[in-house]
């Protein structure tokens, strides 16, 4: 196996750097942008916690609610939404958001389209603050691609009937609770399954005694020994489970590297994978990365992520938080680029104050709206 430290000072730092200079060609478009009336982009946000269905159990935390914070920003009578999701390990609350956004100056720009100059300003304001930030960059790209009359898939090039199916996660439960969250599950053709518990062998048991549907596993880092985690691989493997999110604790990295040679599995990085440079750093420890708008502050370093993850061979999965439509569409915008995807976020909550990207038999749909495709159903601000 190639050795992460020789990669590293050798073709991927080069591979970095062409990347990180990314930004969307809005050449073919400058002659549509608004024609500036003197004032510049104006930030707005409101709290709005999300409520689950279900308790949501994973293997080192439970919940029934998500903190979430809802952008927007205008220009010239335009409007784009964002959104910011904080699940607990992330570090962040609707504190620390509204305090971050409220020291923004988004007033200062006068052109929307000035892309890298603006989302380079925001994420230099505080270090962290990834979902923050990431509300910010939704926002300001829903904005763009309404002005371009254009959504964000035809933008960067994507044909939308390449996306795929979507997995509907199910969480740690009791398997009575189990069972039914698979028959709410029925139509989605792969099942997304939270492990690294005492009880991960019950939990595929109890959902193979309902469905015969492909699995993938997500351990949350819940697993501490490599030679276990490779003999529950083989078992999942002959259980129809097609790759291992996340096995073991992000610092282990030798030991993930390991697993990941002798897996006959995929094994995909998630909390060891949050922005762009973490990319470099996965390959030659994991298989593939799993890309999240809240991890990485956006859509730009989301594209920027996928770009170079599939130059340097690896695979790529966009995933979500608990997040409603706004946060869901806008990832939606990269799935047709994506090997898999995880992006049932809004399927998971009671509130969804949006309507956006589609599940059809499965499969994600991308509609023909400008921007990341957004309708509000109840308006919020």
């Amino acid at each position: 196996m190639v050795s992460r430290r020789n990669f590293i000072s050798t073709a991927g730092l080069t591979t970095l750097a062409g990347v990180s200079g990314f930004e969307p060609i809005f050449a073919a478009t400058k002659d549509k942008r608004p024609k500036p009336s003197g004032g510049g982009l104006k930030l707005s946000f409101v709290p709005h916690e999300l409520t689950l269905k279900h308790t949501f159990t994973l293997a080192n935390s439970s919940r029934k609610t998500t903190p979430d914070v809802l952008t927007r920003i205008e220009f010239d009578g335009m409007v784009g939404y964002g959104e910011a999701s904080m699940p607990p390990y992330l570090g962040e609350s609707i504190d620390s958001v509204s305090k971050f956004l409220s020291s923004l100056n988004l007033a200062q720009f006068k052109d929307p389209f000035r892309v890298e100059e603006i989302l380079s300003y925001v994420d230099s304001v505080l270090p962290g603050n990834c979902a923050a930030k990431a509300s910010v960059d939704i926002a300001l790209h829903d904005l763009l691609g309404k002005i371009m009359g254009q959504p964000w898939y035809k933008i960067w090039g994507f044909k939308p009937e390449t996306t795929p199916n979507t997995s509907f996660t199910i969480g740690i439960d009791t398997p009575e609770v189990v069972r039914q969250k698979v028959a709410e599950a029925a139509p989605y053709k792969i099942l997304k399954v939270k492990l690294g518990m005492a009880t991960d062998r019950e939990m595929v048991e109890t959902i193979r005694s309902s469905t015969d549907r492909p699995l993938c596993v997500d351990v949350n880092q819940g697993w501490t020994d490599k030679n276990k985690a490779l003999e529950t691989i083989h078992w999942l493997k002959e259980k129809g489970v097609v790759f291992v999110e996340q096995p073991m604790p992000k610092t282990a990295i030798d030991d993930i590297a390991w697993l990941t040679e002798h897996s006959p599995l995929p094994i995909i990085g998630d909390e060891s994978v949050q922005r762009l440079p973490d990319v470099i750093k996965a390959k030659g420890v994991y298989n593939g990365i799993n890309i999240k708008l809240m991890k990485c502050t956006g859509m730009r370093e989301a594209h920027q992520m996928l770009t170079l993850a599939k130059s340097l061979g690896m695979k790529v999965m966009i995933g979500c938080m608990t997040e409603t439509s706004c946060a869901i569409s806008a990832a939606a915008q990269l799935s047709p680029k994506c090997d898999w995807a995880d992006l049932d976020g809004n399927l998971l909550i009671s509130n969804d104050p949006y309507s956006g990207v589609q599940v059809v038999d499965g499969k994600i749909t991308l509609q023909d709206r400008s921007g990341i495709g957004l309708e509000i159903v109840q308006p919020v601000f």
